[in-house]
């Protein structure tokens, strides 16, 4: 499990960093979250702050493609990587 958990708090940071790198989706990040560029650095480690930025990804389809294409990643690794953090768990209502 642990090892799970280090794995996707890993790809989270390479998410975060992509979208560092990407000045138009960064902008839609710090609009759509409200979050400054000083908050994104204190909590960049923070396994809960990684599971939100794996959901910010996750809203576009093409952000996950083309994400995953240029780090050669399967595409559903992303929802995979979400799962194993805190507040990704799957709700079974039945």
């Amino acid at each position: 499990m642990q090892k799970t958990q280090e794995s996707a708090e890993t790809l989270g940071l390479q998410v975060l960093g992509w979208l560092v790198g990407n000045d138009d989706l960064m902008s839609v990040f710090l609009g759509s979250t409200g979050i400054s560029e000083a908050d994104i650095r204190a909590r960049a480690t923070d396994p809960l702050f990684l599971g939100a930025v794996l959901d910010f990804l996750m809203m576009d389809d093409a952000w996950v493609i083309r994400f995953c294409d240029e780090h050669t990643i399967a595409y559903d690794r992303i929802m995979q990587a979400r799962a194993a953090l805190p507040g990704g768990e799957q709700v079974n209502w039945t």
